[in-house]
């Protein structure tokens, strides 16, 4: 198995590579979120080589920290390629940020406007173009007090559904170590360990060419968040709960639409 600051090297040839603009803006990012993920945890990484070197993917991640797209970002690119996150419009409202945002492709998210199932296309249009998509089902930050995932949004189901592409889940655990967003600590120090972990892709073979109604979107979506669920449970050293949680009855066992 390779190691994660290896494996970039060996895919050399089938690297992605940014366009344009988008390799300067590339080229600072990774400048500067490289040494800072390096500053702030050391970094332990099991099954990146499941990302495939080229071709389009959608990696399914827990999101507990508001440093976790950074993580996130900085591991998928060891692996040769240049995620594509679904962000929350305001970040495009920043200056500087916004050439950043816009020049390696992310995907604006509108929440609660009209334009919100925009970003949704955008992911099926980047997909259908060979690009990698990072997608947190929870939808925004875990509200779980224990850091468990959330009971899932469908839109990663509905995006795995329409095309035949690898699903691969991940969990990742140690960001909220360093960043606790609701109790708002910054803990930089003592320098902090982030686990992250790729699953096997999964089989959505029995989900192939059936009507995609809302109960299939559920099911799927469960079958997805219980995957990462499932591998936060083995970083972490824990038995997983049985539920999701749900934010709207803070208790577990909702169901969560799209």
């Amino acid at each position: 198995m390779a190691e994660p600051k290896s494996l970039r090297r060996q895919r050399r040839q089938t690297s992605e590579k940014a366009q344009g603009m988008g390799k300067f803006w590339l080229g600072l990012a990774r400048g500067v979120f490289y040494p800072l993920t390096a500053v702030l945890a050391r970094n332990e990484v099991t099954g990146l080589e499941r990302i495939p070197a080229e071709g389009p993917a959608l990696l399914v991640f827990n999101h507990v920290s508001h440093l976790d797209p950074i993580f996130d970002a900085v591991t998928v690119h060891r692996a040769g390629r240049v995620p594509r996150f679904l962000a929350k419009n305001t970040l495009w409202n920043v200056p500087v940020l916004k050439s950043v945002l816009v020049g390696v492709e992310q995907i604006p998210v509108y929440r609660g406007t009209a334009d919100a199932q925009k970003s949704l296309q955008d992911a099926h249009d980047a997909l259908q173009h060979g690009k990698t998509i990072v997608i947190y089902p929870d939808g925004t930050i875990t509200k779980d007090p224990d850091g468990w995932p959330m009971t899932p949004k469908v839109g990663v189901a509905r995006l795995a559904l329409a095309h035949n592409i690898p699903v691969i889940p991940a969990a990742r655990w140690g960001t909220r170590d360093i960043y606790d967003h609701y109790e708002k600590k910054f803990r930089p120090f003592p320098r902090k360990t982030v686990r992250i972990a790729f699953g096997e892709p999964l089989d959505l073979s029995a989900y192939r060419g059936m009507e995609h109604d809302t109960h299939a979107l559920r099911e799927v979506a469960h079958l997805a968040m219980t995957r990462v669920r499932d591998l936060l449970g083995e970083i972490r050293g824990e038995q997983p709960p049985a539920e999701f949680y749900s934010s709207s009855r803070k208790s577990r066992g909702d169901d969560g639409e799209a």
